[in-house]
């Protein structure tokens, strides 16, 4: 057990009565491990709990059902020193973005083949940084950025990131990321003639994706791409599928972890056949650590607007800037529990304790929560374990960034 010194903060009380049941009997374990670490130390709110274990037996699944694939935990969704050792020890590899996530995996025990540096905006000094400490597998979607790449990391492997569709995903990405295939064949070329080596083809469906079949879209436009270099005499070796496997906890329902694999080892057999030597690669951050987590909050305050208003506004100390910046177009709902369930409830809005009037957490989507809320009373967000504490504002009107704690 891994515990940070708790920050000065509200002592939280009262304990919660009840384990709230998920998914089959790893969920309500991992509900009681986190329950009895919150009601046995001095923890304070608003916090973030993670359950080791489930990381562990989440990335021991997925590479069961990928047998074939290389996984490159995405750090960006949860860079917990603990989390990265857990995953190190594991055997992952690692999608980094920065400079500092380079250096975390680093020292933590990753070796610098285990790493890509998969964001596609990168300062040139940063590219250098990586080549120095032996990186040598970079992503990019546009001509500068390869430019860059052959300047400050001559030789290296790279990988060209296509722009595939987004349909299914709760947090899209296609506008951002990506080139169209053609862009992608003659920057390929260019990759050759600058010295670097034209490695692989990479895309990403969009986070959150509830879309089994989006990766064999994706994955018919890699197969023309190589096609289209082989007639260039530019053989890529490897796909990197990218992210977007599902949290599989979230209060919309999504198919079970094995649809999403199954219908990815068929597209890459459809595709490449059964016996393709293609290096196959995903990079999974979401479906890894979401559902490993419980985020823990405070009621501040229970009001309503006005005499007749029929709901209730209920603010927490955690809020769009300190954890649940997910809520943004309430795209990502969460399941919630409270210390008062099982009483009677009613419709409410929730929102976060800060000065901001964008932060509302949910005010479009029905939730209930109990009559009897009140300030003092906490409340607990399940599946929170991705793109909450790494999303965390420094300290916006005061309040501090969201601790974690890792069991």
């Amino acid at each position: 057990m891994h515990l940070h010194p708790a920050r000065s903060w509200r002592h939280c009380q009262p304990q919660f009565s009840t384990v709230w049941s998920l998914q089959g009997s790893h969920h309500g374990a991992q509900m009681q491990r986190i329950q009895a670490f919150l009601n046995e130390n001095n923890v304070h709110t608003p916090c973030l709990i993670i359950d080791l274990d489930q990381v562990r037996r989440n990335y021991d699944e997925l590479q069961r059902l990928l047998p074939r694939m290389s996984v490159f935990y995405a750090v960006k969704a949860n860079p917990a020193p603990e989390v990265i050792r857990t995953l190190v020890e594991a055997g992952s590899s690692f999608d980094v973005a920065s400079v500092p996530e380079i250096n975390l995996c680093l020292e933590l025990g990753a070796t610098p083949a285990r790493l890509s540096y998969g964001s596609t905006i990168k300062k040139e000094r940063d590219i250098s940084y990586a080549y120095s400490r032996g990186i040598r597998l970079f992503a990019f979607d546009s001509e500068e950025e390869l430019l860059k790449i052959s300047r400050a990391a001559p030789g290296s492997l790279v990988f060209c990131r296509l722009a595939v569709r987004n349909d299914g995903a709760l947090c899209p990405l296609h506008a951002k990321f990506g080139c169209s295939q053609t862009m992608a064949e003659d920057l390929m070329r260019l990759a050759r003639h600058v010295g670097l080596v034209p490695y692989g083809a990479s895309f990403h469906v969009g986070s959150q994706q509830t879309c089994v079949g989006q990766w064999d879209a994706a994955l018919s436009r890699v197969k023309s791409l190589l096609a289209t270099l082989q007639e260039h005499s530019i053989d890529l070796q490897a796909v990197n599928l990218g992210g977007g496997l599902p949290a599989q906890g979230y209060a919309d329902a999504v198919p079970a972890v094995s649809e999403y694999t199954d219908a990815i080892n068929r597209a890459i057999v459809g595709h490449f056949g059964a016996r393709n030597a293609l290096l196959l690669m995903i990079e999974p951050g979401r479906a890894i650590v979401a559902d490993a987590g419980v985020l823990q909050a405070e009621v501040v305050l229970v009001a309503r607007k006005s005499n007749d208003d029929c709901k209730r506004w209920v603010y927490l100390d955690a809020g769009r800037f300190n954890g649940l910046a997910e809520t943004l177009d309430e795209a990502i709902a969460y399941n919630i529990t409270t210390s008062r369930d099982g009483e009677e409830t009613e419709p409410v809005i929730l929102a976060g304790p800060t000065c901001d009037s964008v932060d509302v957490i949910y005010e479009k989507k029905e939730y209930s929560l109990p009559v009897g809320l009140r300030a003092g009373d906490l409340v607990q967000f399940h599946s929170t374990g991705a793109y909450t504490a790494s999303y965390a504002s420094v300290a916006f009107n005061g309040f501090p960034p969201i601790q974690t704690y890792c069991i």
